[in-house]
């Protein structure tokens, strides 16, 4: 009976959710999920789709540069998706835009696997990177809206475990379809296209954007506006950068920019990284299938524990020594499983924990960065921090495999001087105001 009371207590800030806000976190998550499964099935299969498609030898040093090229497209169509369609949600509805994005990263996604050649694929890459990087921006808005008033923090942070969700769903496709070749691993990404159907039933704006939209219709059918009624009239871009916003800008650009350079050379090389020790230990051909599947699994459920644990920690702490905490932890364990790992024997044990922090440090994209903006900008807001970084970050797999020729070979090396990117996100924090006993603005 005292369990049961304590069980009741420690979750009883569940029991106050509606049915539309459980929707809201149930759609966001799943596509949160598959967004990142699509990505991650990638990262998997990229040797032999190079192979493949280059139609010749490929040495280590060429597939990081042909590698490093692919992964740029996606996270460049990342970054334009975030610009274009965060913007769009701000002005045309969060639901249909996420409805829109999640169509074009499940059919592209799956267009992969038919791709004649290099270019074609790369394209294909670009226009999936759209959508995804929209389902994020869109989605991490309509949550924080839908919860404003109720554990805002907490949700945000378990809603970000479907990116480590994502990591496992892809380990077990990859075991899956892997022995029926890479074109059948990219055929998987059509799946997401099923939350369409749960995105036309019952799915309305949350109040914080219906409010602003009825604002919008009020103003516009009168001429009798207040300065104030003009600043709120203006395009979404522009309010970036004014007085009240600049700085907070700034410093979310920041932020994101250490925390995405940290994490997408890890993501798009670890597979390879794990391939190649195992190989050196004569471990070969889809021999290493299990063990790669294992470590982005322990991977995936280390990103989990993190991205659920940044809420909790993020209200008891503050979001800015939380994010600091996270980032020095994504350096720490980074650096010393790729910079000293010379087997893959400490992998399963390490992964979990570069996991933790590396993913986890992402529920304060989520959480801290919609607390920075008001209402009738924020999607634009979060896609603006989110796409610059991105158009950095997407040069970053490209420069760590440009890093494995002088590194001789070593994968591991360049993506652990990637890693130590996140201390950008440690100089954001310092900068950064902190918001946790802040309402979300309106």
């Amino acid at each position: 009976m005292q369990n049961e009371q304590a069980l009741g207590g420690s979750l009883g800030w569940l029991r106050g959710f509606t049915r539309y806000q459980w929707m809201v976190f149930l759609v966001c998550w799943l596509g949160w999920s598959l967004d990142i499964t699509n990505f991650t099935l990638f990262a998997l299969v990229l040797k032999p789709t190079v192979v493949a498609l280059y139609g010749g030898p490929v040495s280590n040093a060429l597939l990081g540069k042909i590698g490093g090229w692919l992964a740029m497209a996606g996270l460049m169509g990342w970054a334009v998706g975030g610009f274009v369609f965060g913007t769009v949600a701000d002005y045309l509805g969060r639901v249909r835009t996420l409805a829109i994005s999640i169509a074009m990263y499940s059919v592209f996604t799956a267009l992969q696997g038919v791709a004649p050649n290099l270019w074609l694929f790369g394209g294909c890459r670009f226009l999936a990177g759209l959508g995804t990087g929209a389902e994020l921006v869109v989605g991490i808005p309509l949550v924080a809206e839908a919860f404003a008033e109720q554990h805002r923090a907490r949700v945000l942070g378990i809603m970000m475990t479907g990116a480590g969700f994502g990591n496992l769903i892809a380990a077990q496709m990859y075991h899956g379809l892997a022995p029926f070749g890479y074109q059948a691993v990219y055929f998987a990404g059509i799946v997401p296209a099923l939350l369409l159907l749960m995105l036309r039933r019952g799915m309305v704006e949350p109040e914080h954007f219906a409010a602003v939209r009825a604002r919008r219709e009020a103003l516009a059918a009168t001429r009798d506006r207040s300065a104030e009624d003009h600043e709120f009239l203006k395009f979404s871009w522009p309010q970036l950068f004014t007085a009240q916003n600049r700085y907070n800008t700034l410093v979310g650009v920041l932020f994101a920019l250490g925390s995405l350079l940290a994490i997408w050379t890890s993501q798009l090389w670890l597979p390879t990284i794990q391939a190649m020790l195992l190989h050196k230990q004569g471990i070969v051909g889809m021999g290493v299938v299990p063990y790669i599947t294992r470590g982005m699994e322990l991977w995936g459920l280390g990103g989990i524990a993190g991205y659920a644990a940044f809420g909790f920690l993020a209200d008891a702490f503050g979001r800015r020594a939380t994010i600091v905490m996270y980032s020095l932890g994504t350096v720490i364990s980074g650096v010393g499983l790729f910079g000293f790992a010379t087997t893959w024997g400490p992998y399963p044990y390490v992964l979990p924990i570069f996991g933790f922090f590396v993913f986890g440090v992402f529920s304060g994209h989520a959480i801290y960065l919609p607390e920075l903006f008001p209402t009738q900008m924020r999607a634009t807001a979060v896609a603006f921090c989110n796409g610059s970084g991105r158009v950095v970050t997407s040069f970053g797999p490209l420069v760590a495999g440009l890093l494995v020729a002088p590194f001789g070979g070593n994968f591991a090396t360049a993506s652990a001087v990637m890693t130590c990117a996140a201390l950008i996100s440690v100089v954001a924090m310092l900068m950064g105001r902190e918001t946790r006993d802040a309402d979300l603005p309106k």
